[in-house]
């Protein structure tokens, strides 16, 4: 077997002392060395360097494909780092990796915290709000970030969503002869940081957070009335099941509640809505949860914008199902795909007690009742009931 053409190499600060010896004799007979300009500095390869673009590109990497080629990366090139974007694309013995310590096991050391206990980030190319779903009192998490900058307006993005108590601890060339620790409370951070600043840590304090249970406030979703309700909404999550890396078709998906929940679960979800301005709402919402990177919007009618998706490990139904809707998705689904289906009106309701009664399944009717003033007493205000079923293909 040939000798892999790429050698990707994880950097610390100290630069080419820290490097093993496998790692120098690549770098001496690479022709082109990629990486950030810092990473080049510290490898100090002159004219064979090449700064990478921002975001990273796994094509201009690729373009040297059978010459010898370093892509050099900060610690484990492997966790938040270029290393499975690029083996993602080649074959197994085209590259091999000399990794080191990650920013985030030198973080940990540095403040005496258990790796394990801690949830690691990468915000450098990344919006603030994928840390909503980790915020919770006491919480300690490590996020890499792109500048110095950066740690101002995280500073000040978590003042204003309540977790200015919070501690946070700007950690800069870690490993290194200029190692740079300190510690700071966000919403009195006023500080000039260093310019090579890579990570940052939290130990949150503050709000309580997003509850990890099923049925979240509707108070926390924008919305224009059409939701699915909280009570109906933990009633569907427990029918669909989420579990992680699992696919959802939310079809009718309203203010995207369903899709939101799921997606906190650690599953990605596609959003099914015909009406534009409740399609954007979804948006909104799946940005400010920090799940846009885990929900695909589609504005459009099912069953036509469903033709080109991948198959899903469950479909929600929040309304509007009809027979030759529910066809077309049932032929699509796989043998053990689980489906959930809601109805408030009779024709629907006896669709769904049509299909109960063919498929199997459980059908079920929910009554809910709220106390509301009555005059200057109490009396049970009822919601319109709701019929689901439940069933796998």
């Amino acid at each position: 077997m040939a000798d892999p053409w790429l050698t990707i190499i994880g950097i610390g600060e100290d630069g080419l002392a820290g490097l093993s010896d496998a790692s120098r004799k690549a770098l001496a007979n690479a022709e082109t060395v990629f990486g950030g300009e810092r990473h080049l500095a510290l490898a100090d390869v002159g004219r064979r360097g090449r700064a990478w673009p921002v975001p990273f590109d796994a094509e201009i990497v690729l373009s040297r494909r059978g010459e010898p080629t370093v892509v050099l990366a900060s610690g484990d090139p492997f966790w938040y780092g270029a290393g499975a974007s690029l083996a993602e694309r080649l074959g197994s013995d085209e590259w091999i990796t000399h990794s080191a310590p990650s920013t985030f096991s030198l973080a940990a050391a540095r403040l005496g915290w258990r790796l394990e206990s801690v949830t690691c980030l990468g915000l450098h190319a990344a919006p603030f709000e994928r840390l909503v779903p980790h915020l919770a009192r006491h919480a300690r998490i490590i996020c890499l970030v792109r500048d110095a900058k950066a740690v101002g307006d995280l500073a000040k993005w978590l003042t204003e969503r309540g977790w200015g108590a919070s501690l946070l601890w700007t950690l800069a060339a870690l490993g290194g002869p200029r190692e740079y620790i300190d510690q700071h409370r966000a919403d009195v951070f006023a500080e000039d940081t260093p310019g090579n600043l890579v990570s940052v840590a939290v130990l949150a304090m503050g709000a309580p957070g997003i509850p990890r249970s099923s049925g979240l406030s509707d108070d926390l979703f924008i919305h224009d009335g059409q939701i699915t309700k909280r009570p109906v909404r933990a009633l569907a999550l427990s029918a669909l099941a989420p579990r992680p890396g699992e696919r959802l078709w939310d079809i009718g998906a309203g203010s995207g509640s369903i899709s939101v929940e799921w997606a906190l679960c650690r599953g990605t979800a596609i959003a099914i809505e015909v009406r534009e301005n409740r399609a954007a709402n979804i948006r909104s919402n799946a940005a400010t949860f920090g799940l846009a990177h885990r929900i695909t919007v589609i504005a459009g009618s099912a069953p036509e914008a469903l033709a080109a998706l991948e198959a899903p490990d469950a479909v929600f139904f929040g309304g509007g199902l009809d027979i030759a809707m529910f066809d077309a998705v049932w032929s699509r689904l796989s043998p053990g795909t689980r489906l959930v289906a809601h109805s408030v009106t009779l024709e629907t309701e006896a669709l769904l007690g049509e299909l109960h009664q063919r498929h199997g399944g459980e059908l079920m009717r929910v009554e809910i009742a709220h106390a509301a003033p009555l005059g200057r007493y109490r009396s049970w205000e009822a919601s319109r009931p709701v019929v689901q079923w439940s069933a796998a293909r």
